[in-house]
């Protein structure tokens, strides 16, 4: 079929986990959306690694425990040789290891293998445009692994730099809202959103989303 006006892009997805059968299942439901291509699969961190510097896929969908190497391993590779590619961790166990290795590792987000279809479809779009998708649960988990390891909160004098706008936007943040959600809850364009979350982590003085919610926990916002 010939090409008329502008092609559309879709996104591109490439599966590691090393049951042959979820893997074609997941194929499956994901290709029913149109916006999503999934462009190859495999069962182990090892072949993850050299299929996606063969293939380029926009997000890796990648397993955590799978012989032949691990999805953690994996992730920091690929992280590290291909930063423009989004890693988002689905596995069967959400163990605070899990989730904080993988971050370490470089993932951009974390989901158990129970999420609905839809759900994870958003979550592969979210974390394709840049931004860190954690489920309800493990995001919980995370924030309360990390509170339960500090002393204090010695919060006060950056969160005093946030505008009332960006507290409002932090807050959403910390219900593990997506910028697109934020902007609909706070009838702020999507753009707008993002500009008020990169200046939310530069006065909290913080790399990424994950930390900017734990000292929103710790200092008692959501409360």
């Amino acid at each position: 079929m010939a090409d008329h006006g502008e092609r559309f892009v879709s996104i591109r997805l490439l599966l590691v986990d090393d049951h042959e059968l979820l893997r074609a299942g997941l194929a499956s439901v994901l290709g029913t959306d149109p916006e999503l291509e999934v462009v190859g699969q495999c069962g182990d961190g090892r072949t993850a690694t050299k299929l996606t510097a063969d293939l380029a896929p926009d997000v890796v969908l990648m397993d955590v425990e799978m012989p032949g190497g691990d999805g953690i391993t994996a992730t920091r590779a690929i992280r590290a040789s291909h930063p423009s590619t989004a890693v988002l961790v689905l596995t069967t166990f959400d163990l605070d290891e899990y989730v904080l290795e993988a971050l370490r590792a470089g993932a951009s987000g974390f989901l158990i293998k129970t999420t609905p279809p839809r759900e994870l479809m958003a979550a592969i779009k979210t974390c394709a445009a840049g931004e860190t998708v954690l489920g309800p649960t493990v995001l919980q988990r995370l924030v309360e692994t990390y509170v339960q390891r500090r002393t204090g909160s010695p919060y006060d004098e950056a969160l005093g730099r946030l505008t009332s706008r960006e507290v409002d936007v932090l807050r959403a943040m910390a219900r593990g809202l997506s910028n697109l959600e934020i902007g609909a809850q706070l009838f702020l364009a999507e753009t707008t959103v993002k500009t008020h979350v990169t200046r939310i982590l530069t006065k909290l003085g913080v790399r990424d989303r994950v930390q900017a919610v734990v000292i929103a926990h710790d200092a008692g916002l959501m409360r």
